[in-house]
């Protein structure tokens, strides 16, 4: 109860004060990628039931000669790329917030692929509802494996709190000014993953 009055009073306030960011941030991706400005995605919410979670757009809609969308390496930009190093492109996340389908901080709502590919105790993370961030965010994001990512997420089902909610928000903003750990090694994403062999 106490953290969902925290999420729905902190997003209001950020999205209040981040507006004009908001409306700059949209006019940009307007302008470089063109329409939609908004990216719009089915992910798994609280106890893996679908919401539909919505992001700034950062890649070009492009397609090869069969009509298969190119490869995410081929379809980034440099408005995407900045987007992604400074996580403007998370902003729209906040509406999700104020909707109750995350809160600002949890695990993050990964692809409905990976819900049968998860064991029982990586599968704990669909115990709260997924973040904007996260513990995982704020100790290696995409630097580190997908098997370390998850530990973490259910550490912090198991550890959840107002205090450890803000200190992972203190976390975040420092990270986002440093923008560490947003690229996983030479990849410009976290590869897929795929199921763990444990």
């Amino acid at each position: 109860m106490i953290k969902r009055l925290f999420d729905i009073t902190a997003a209001t306030a950020a999205l209040v004060a981040l507006s004009p960011v908001y409306a700059i941030t949209a006019y940009r991706v307007k302008k470089n990628l063109g329409s939609p400005v908004l990216f719009r995605q089915t992910r798994p919410g609280l106890d893996g039931k679908p919401f539909e979670m919505i992001k700034f757009r950062t890649m070009l809609n492009a397609y090869d000669e069969d009509g298969n969308s190119l490869p995410n390496e081929q379809r980034h930009t440099e408005i995407g790329n900045l987007l992604r190093s400074t996580s403007l492109d998370e902003l729209p996340e906040l509406w999700n917030v104020l909707k109750g389908d995350m809160s600002l901080v949890g695990p993050r709502p990964l692809l409905m692929d990976y819900l049968p590919l998860y064991n029982e105790e990586q599968a704990r993370r669909h115990e709260v509802r997924p973040g904007v961030t996260g513990w995982a965010q704020v100790n290696g994001r995409n630097a580190i494996s997908w098997e370390e990512k998850f530990k973490l997420d259910t550490w912090y089902v198991d550890n959840q709190s107002l205090l450890l909610d803000l200190k992972i928000i203190i976390m975040t903003l420092k990270k986002v000014v440093i923008k560490e750990g947003v690229n996983a090694s030479d990849n410009v994403t976290m590869t897929r993953f795929t199921g763990s062999i444990e």
